[in-house]
């Protein structure tokens, strides 16, 4: 069958030449245009070095597979398990950062690795080995899974299994340091039926996310303690911002029937009402005193997208700013928030409540409204 296009109802439907059914989603394609290199790096341009992070692309897998497109897939791969985990993801985690240096060649630039990356990735490739039925995806998203499992995930005391922001520089005991956007609920859903530590997550992670936000809002980083507990009042006040905004769009695009999604957004209604009431999203809000400063840029209103679902009103003040203000060709984070909140809206993909992607391959574009 030849490729064809149609319009049907608001989007574009393409019909591949094996007769699968694809939605068209052009921002995945600005994105892959303004972002993504022929060889499969993704660049923040924004950086004079121009950077690389495990994070962009774990980012950029995951959109791929959202979007069906199996070669740039392929590609991110590639690159990302050469160049940052000195060719195998088997036996290295990747390293977070790559770039150019002053003497301008080109290389890793911090060994550590960044596991919420690490985490993507690993979901990434799983999903990919079950949806395109491409089981060397899944054997290689197990072996580094259990990887992340020996090197990123520590034992606290008062606590138990929790995943580490890195390999190195997080786990000061008595004292451990986290990241509450690091692992989002429906991977680490995705990832309990395997063996190693992440049945036991669940309820940890649940604790971080709802223990870190008293007031409604949660921090971008916090501390604990062994027998004193999270450290809400520090020398530096706790603050909320371009990590947190994270929390409320994972949270958002979990499955309506998952068990701990309506907990999660009750505890964060103040964010949500905050919103609401000066028609955009805070960039900086104290996490302890809910005090606000400043204006979250757009990709800020595009992660709340998911989280408003509830507030129909609010929700299409979001949308619109979203539409009017779509990130440019200099905007590596506001454009992977876009796609992720306004993409999720746009329901060019989903979630199930055991973290599996629910992709809008076959189905019409459905744009919002």
């Amino acid at each position: 069958m030849k490729l064809r296009m149609g319009m049907l109802m608001t989007g574009l439907l393409l019909v591949s030449i094996t007769g699968q059914a694809a939605c068209h989603w052009p921002a995945w394609q600005g994105f892959k245009k303004a972002y993504i290199s022929d060889e499969g790096r993704v660049i923040d341009p924004s950086n004079e070095r121009k950077i690389t992070t495990s994070e962009g692309q774990s980012y950029g897998m995951f959109f791929a597979l959202a979007a069906n497109d199996k070669e740039a897939f392929a590609q991110l791969l590639r690159w990302t398990e050469n160049n940052l985990a000195q060719g195998s993801l088997k036996d290295h985690l990747p390293a977070w950062e790559w770039g150019r240096k002053d003497d301008n060649t080109w290389t890793v630039l911090d060994s550590n690795s960044a596991s919420d990356a690490d985490m993507w990735i690993v979901w990434s490739l799983l999903e990919a080995g079950r949806l395109w039925d491409k089981p060397s995806y899944t054997r290689l998203g197990q072996r580094l899974l259990k990887r992340v499992a020996k090197e990123e995930v520590a034992k606290v005391p008062g606590l138990g299994n929790m995943l580490l922001p890195g390999k190195y520089g997080f786990n000061h005991a008595p004292e451990w340091r986290f990241n509450p956007s690091y692992l989002p609920p429906q991977v680490l859903s995705r990832v309990t039926r395997y063996k190693g530590p992440w049945k036991s997550m669940v309820k940890t992670n649940q604790r971080l996310l709802l223990e870190t936000s008293p007031k409604g809002f949660a921090p971008d980083w916090v501390n604990w303690v062994e027998g004193k507990g999270w450290q809400m009042k520090p020398e530096e006040p706790l603050v909320g911002s371009y990590d947190a905004i994270r929390v409320y769009l994972w949270a958002g695009m979990m499955a309506d029937n998952d068990p701990h999604k309506a907990e999660l957004l009750k505890r964060w209604q103040p964010m949500a009402q905050m919103t609401a009431k000066s028609g955009l999203p805070p960039e900086h809000v104290t996490v302890v005193t809910g005090e606000r400063k400043g204006d979250g840029p757009v990709g800020f209103s595009a992660s709340l997208l998911p989280f408003l679902q509830g507030d129909k009103a609010a929700l299409d003040i979001q949308r619109q700013r979203v539409v009017a203000n779509q990130p440019q060709t200099d905007a590596y984070y506001n454009y992977v928030l876009t796609l992720f909140g306004q993409g999720w809206d746009q329901k060019h993909f989903r979630f199930n409540a055991q973290g599996e992607l629910l992709p809008n391959w076959g189905k019409a574009c459905v744009n919002s409204q």
